[in-house]
């Protein structure tokens, strides 16, 4: 096998084992919050410390391969990740589980933006859009199989069990990793931006975590408003500190190039919305629905087995249709199946449940295939690393957004009802309040001019087969023109 399918196939490894451990703690959340002795929405505090996790040590993921070699950064965070999935194994409270979840964040942030980075300098950007479909569909194995596993398991022995399938996964990924994966170094790695590492590291931390435990009570108001501002003043002072140094660890000035400023920030708005689904999802089944873990990841994981359907058609439909028409349509559809969820009653029949979360996934898969690729539309190879880098961060933040503001909704339905016991009709207003941010995404992506991306769609391509193919006809109209007239003049 060619390096175009080796190295997506590596790099899928790593995000096989995100994909499934997002999805199984998500099926397994309600068992998990009883046997340590707290409750489902509390216990969102696991996967939000997980995400915050990412995003705070995500930054430095870019120059750490630089420095070090991707295959040893790569290779060294999925080891970290199996020591976090053991840590959640063993864990016997709400405080162990969470520090072992800030571990596996730890692993995270290196394994998989280093992973892309990887992808990126290894594989041509005409090459990409199949390259980055590889990437998926593998990874996508984790949360079709997650949900019925993690129940099962969750059912019928016990959720602790969960997270040693990592263990072997992260055994393979990194032998391949050793194996195929050269030591892609930066020729000259610059210095490490320490400080901005700091500044930004806590107000992304501030902000996100101050924002996800507001109205859960865990905390008093005046320490969230504490943290959300101590987040924005650390944040304010980094964007003042990025302008004086020659490589800060997130650069803005990236922001310039349309296609990846559109798939930034409506990338984050599309992910806002999504992201709360595999959080809202198996508590409905489960809490509003009395399914047990196992049905309950039978239902859910249609919407992953959808988007494998589509990762065979992405190449096609992008080039038919260009990256911005596809994008600013296929945002809005995917917005409404998201909202469909909200009809989901404890008398919908399953097999309708399925069809529209099949649906919903064919249409979302395709939506992450797009903005995870145009956004490099315009990055020069230097810029690789930095641009990995703040697309990496922004993808965590919005996905650690969407999960604080679906449960916020959840807790703000349940006090507007006056009722302190959660149901399923407290999870239909999420639902809509989570897709309208990301059908708003949809006013970024028609912002893109509209060849974006065709050099990496192929659609550049046909248009000039297209153009030479009606010079060719035009040519011949007026040969044959030509060739009456003469007729008529000699007849």
């Amino acid at each position: 096998m060619n390096k175009d399918r080796v190295i997506p196939l590596i790099v899928a490894a790593a995000l096989f084992m995100e994909n499934m451990d997002a999805t199984v703690i998500a099926t397994s959340l309600p068992a998990i919050a009883a046997d340590i002795g707290t409750s489902p929405l509390t216990l969102k505090l696991a996967i939000t410390s997980y995400l915050l996790s990412l995003a705070v040590f995500i930054p430095a993921s870019g120059w750490t391969a630089d420095r070090f070699g991707a295959r040893t950064v790569f290779s060294i965070a999925i080891a970290v990740f199996m020591v976090g999935s053991i840590g959640c194994a063993l864990s016997s409270s709400i405080h162990h589980f969470v520090i072992a979840r800030i571990i596996q964040g730890i692993g995270g942030a290196m394994m998989t933006p280093v992973g892309r980075l990887v992808l990126l300098r290894s594989i041509e950007k005409s090459a990409l859009v199949g390259a980055m479909a590889w990437v998926t569909v593998p990874a996508l194995i984790g949360p079709v199989i997650g949900p019925p596993l993690g129940g099962f398991i969750t059912t019928y022995f016990s959720w602790h069990w969960i997270f040693l399938i990592n263990i072997p996964i992260g055994l393979i990924g990194i032998a391949m990793a050793q194996r195929f994966i050269d030591p892609i170094q930066g020729e000259r790695p610059e210095r490490f931006d320490l400080t901005g590492l700091v500044l930004a590291g806590i107000g992304v931390a501030g902000i996100a975590f101050g924002l996800s435990v507001a109205g859960l009570g865990l905390l008093h108001w005046s320490v969230v408003v504490g943290l959300i501002g101590v987040g924005a003043t650390a944040m304010t002072l980094y964007v003042f500190h990025a302008r004086r140094v020659p490589a800060p660890v997130l650069d803005f000035s990236l922001l310039r190039l349309t296609t990846l400023r559109s798939s930034l920030i409506g990338g984050f708005l599309f992910r806002l919305g999504i992201g709360a689904l595999p959080f809202l999802l198996p508590l409905l089944m489960q809490i509003g629905f009395g399914l047990s873990p196992f049905q309950s990841g039978l239902v859910t994981f249609a919407s992953a087995a959808g988007a494998i359907g589509m990762k065979t058609l992405a190449a096609r439909i992008i080039r038919a249709f260009g990256f911005r028409n596809i994008m600013t349509v296929n945002a809005v559809v995917s917005s409404v199946f998201l909202a469909a969820c909200a009809l989901f009653a404890p008398g919908t029949p399953l097999l309708l449940i399925m069809i529209i979360l099949v649906v919903g996934g064919f249409f979302r898969s395709l939506q992450f295939t797009s903005i995870n690729t145009v956004a490099y539309a315009e990055v020069e190879q230097a810029q690789m690393s930095r641009a990995t880098t703040l697309l990496s961060v922004g993808q965590q933040l919005a996905l650690s957004a969407g999960v604080a503001v679906g449960a916020f909704s959840v807790e703000a339905t349940m006090a507007l009802r006056g009722v302190t016991t959660l149901g399923a009709a407290d999870f239909a207003p999420a639902f809509i309040v989570v897709a309208v941010p990301a059908a708003l995404s949809a006013l970024f992506f028609w912002q893109m001019p509209s060849d974006a991306g065709h050099e990496i769609s192929g659609r550049k391509a046909i248009e000039i087969s297209s153009k030479k193919a009606g010079a060719k006809a035009a040519t011949k109209a007026a040969s044959e023109q030509t060739q009456d007239a003469r007729d008529q003049r000699f007849g």
